[in-house]
Formats: structure tokens, C-alpha cells, sequence
């Protein structure tokens, strides 16, 4: 019996782990996508060359700001952040965890039922979104500088492998 259940262990082990960096992948990018939404659509920023042509002209353009490299980068490094808004959920049929947000972003009451809020899953989360985020760093900018449907899928299941089980996952809204 010891035998068995040291040879079950690395499994429940590894699961949870991929369990851990699915749900941190699928936070990030909701996390992302959220951001992205909340800046003003008329916002731009200058990119391009500031150097002038022989013309006299400058090789300049705006883009939006919201999907913009440097926004995107600035919003990389502080997201991951947002991991202590989660707790974990245990579906009770597979015992897969998933990671649902625990405080709404406009303020409305959530229906935590089920959901463990600790120090501990907080502090995993974020560790995992700050390992997927600097290792899949350009990925997620190349995703989101486009608006892009499914990015969490596409993003966590088929580029990265993240997420194998994901297509049984439920897809959450904020």
C-alpha cells in the first residue's frame, strides 16, 4: 500500500502543479484583457523613429495606447499583483483546482462558496503568474497588442501547453 500511494504522489503532485500554472495563466490574461479595457480607446502614444528623415519629416506614428508594447510591458510587471484577489476552487467531481477572482472589479458581491482564500494559494499564484509572465512574455504581448478572440485558450492551452485540460475548464467572466 505505501508502495502504491508513493507512486500515486508525483502525479497528484504534477497535476496540482499544472493545475496551479493553468489557473495562473488564465488569471493573467483575464487580469490582461481587463486592463486593457479600461483605458480610453482616443488614448495614443507616438511610435517610430524621433529621428528625421532627409526630407525633414519623421518617421512617427500614434497607435492606441492600450494595446501598445509599452503598455503592454508596463502592465507585465505589476498584474501579478492581482493574484492575491484569487482563492481556489476544487471541483468536487475531478479535484481539479481552479483560480476565480474573490474580489469583483466593480465592487459586486461574488458567490465564494467553495472557494479557500489563504496566504498560501495567494502567494503561489502569483509566483506561477510571475513565472509564465517573464517566460511567455512575448507571446502575451504578440496575443494581446491584437484584439484577439480566446486569448486565454490559445494562449494557455495551445501555445504554452499549460492548460492540457482545458477544454473541460468553464470559461469565467469578470
Amino acid at each position: 500500500l505505501a508502495a502504491a500511494l508513493a507512486a500515486l504522489l508525483p502525479a497528484a503532485r504534477a497535476r496540482r502543479s499544472q493545475d496551479l500554472h493553468c489557473g495562473a495563466c488564465r488569471a493573467l490574461v483575464d487580469e490582461l484583457e481587463w486592463e486593457i479595457a479600461q483605458v480610453d480607446p482616443r488614448k495614443t502614444i507616438q511610435m517610430g523613429s524621433f529621428r528625421i528623415n532627409p526630407d525633414g519629416s519623421q518617421s512617427v506614428v500614434e497607435v492606441p495606447y492600450a494595446r501598445s508594447e509599452a503598455h503592454l510591458t508596463e502592465l507585465l510587471e505589476r498584474v501579478c499583483e492581482k493574484m492575491k484577489e484569487y482563492g481556489e476552487k476544487v471541483d468536487p467531481s475531478t479535484h481539479r483546482k481552479s483560480y476565480v477572482r474573490v474580489i469583483s472589479h466593480d465592487g459586486t458581491k461574488m458567490d465564494l462558496s467553495g472557494v479557500k482564500i489563504d496566504g498560501d494559494v495567494a502567494s503561489s499564484l502569483k509566483f506561477a503568474c510571475e513565472s509564465i509572465a517573464e517566460e511567455y512574455e512575448d507571446e502575451l504581448i504578440e496575443f494581446l497588442s491584437h484584439e484577439a478572440d480566446n486569448v486565454k485558450d490559445r494562449l494557455c492551452s495551445k501555445r504554452t501547453d499549460l492548460c492540457d485540460h482545458a477544454l473541460h475548464i468553464p470559461h469565467d467572466e469578470l
